[in-house]
């Protein structure tokens, strides 16, 4: 294992040091529990936006806090859900009379302490919500959820409810606009080598040269296949068809295509693909409207990438064209 760390123990820690000493002037990090909150939190009369879950998918989620985006970000060890009191942290420390919505990707650690914290919430009096992203269709179940996992879709989410509450709609309002997504948004993922969590040392999975694990989660869960390396026009042709025939995308569709690094693509290579996806749906008649390429949702080091479509409408877009002022995101100021 080659990883530029002190103690495995304190990766998280002392990552999350360095995100607060880079990025003072958008937020600030809380700690025992560990806690990412936006600088100017709590934001009178503004639903409070929440996620988190494991670390390791960087710059996920804590990379999304800030103006337009997430009010905090729980992350928990590598690979590990959040604990309840860390969740419960991030809600006292954001939330006001306006209440907060907790995004949450479906694994079951994540939808069990995210429910537990939100009991918790409640009973000191705030009004909290959750909402549980699945987009992932390369499987119905798997080792770490009950149901399709959530992937690169939750990206899209935090950002368009993230805009939604910065307008200043009601918790009413962000919650069916975060419903709306989930209900149109859509992911797969694919592995050409595993990640390596640093408390382990060793690939979390073995993969042969000449293999790519097809339906890939972002812990490097089994995915739908094993399939033989190919070129790329046939592996993102195989990626945009399982993604187009879920929901279905249709001709005359309008849509957000978010191609993502899985931590260790280059770019040149993720470009690569992101301009054959535009080509294949343009020939299915659907209209790519807006894009997102980049490392936004991560697996540590993996060498892999995902696809996620949006189906946009005039109010989708408006709120991802919104502003927005997070370490990861800035567009509009």
């Amino acid at each position: 294992m080659k990883k530029i760390i002190n103690d495995p123990a304190n990766v998280v820690a002392e990552s999350l040091r360095g995100l607060a000493a880079a990025h003072a002037d958008i937020l600030r990090v809380q700690e025992d529990p560990d806690v990412v909150v936006r600088a100017d939190a709590p934001v009178a009369g503004k639903v409070a936006v929440i996620s988190g879950g494991g670390s390791g998918h960087e710059p996920l989620h804590g990379g999304f806090v800030g103006r337009g985006m997430l009010a905090a970000a729980v992350p928990g060890a590598v690979f590990t859900s959040p604990t309840p009191d860390a969740v419960q942290a991030a809600v006292t420390a954001t939330t006001g009379e306006a209440g907060a919505l907790l995004i949450v990707k479906n694994y079951t650690g994540d939808v069990l302490n995210f429910e537990t914290a939100a009991e918790l919430a409640a009973a000191e009096g705030l009004e909290v919500r959750s909402v549980v992203i699945d987009d992932d269709v390369a499987v119905k179940d798997s080792t770490y959820t009950a149901g399709r996992r959530g992937v690169g879709g939750t990206v899209l989410l935090e950002k368009i409810t993230g805009a939604a509450a910065e307008r200043g709609d009601s918790l009413d309002a962000v919650t069916a606009l975060a419903q709306k997504v989930i209900g149109q948004v859509r992911s797969i993922g694919v592995a050409l080598t595993a990640p390596t969590v640093p408390h382990a040392g060793t690939p979390s999975f073995d993969l042969g040269e000449g293999e790519i694990e097809f339906g890939i989660g972002i812990h490097g869960e089994p995915g739908r296949e094993r399939i033989p390396l190919e070129p790329a026009d046939a592996l993102v042709a195989r990626m945009v068809d399982a993604v187009r025939e879920d929901l279905p995308f249709s001709s005359g569709d309008r849509v957000l295509l978010f191609t993502n690094s899985m931590g260790g693509t280059p770019l040149v290579e993720l470009y690569l693909a992101h301009g054959i996806a535009e080509r294949l749906l343009a020939e299915r008649g659907i209209v790519v409207e807006r894009r997102l390429v980049g490392p936004y949702i991560t697996s540590l080091e993996m060498q892999g990438m995902s696809l996620t479509l949006l189906k946009l409408d005039d109010e989708l877009t408006e709120l991802w064209d919104a502003p927005v002022n997070t370490a990861a995101l800035r567009w509009g100021l």
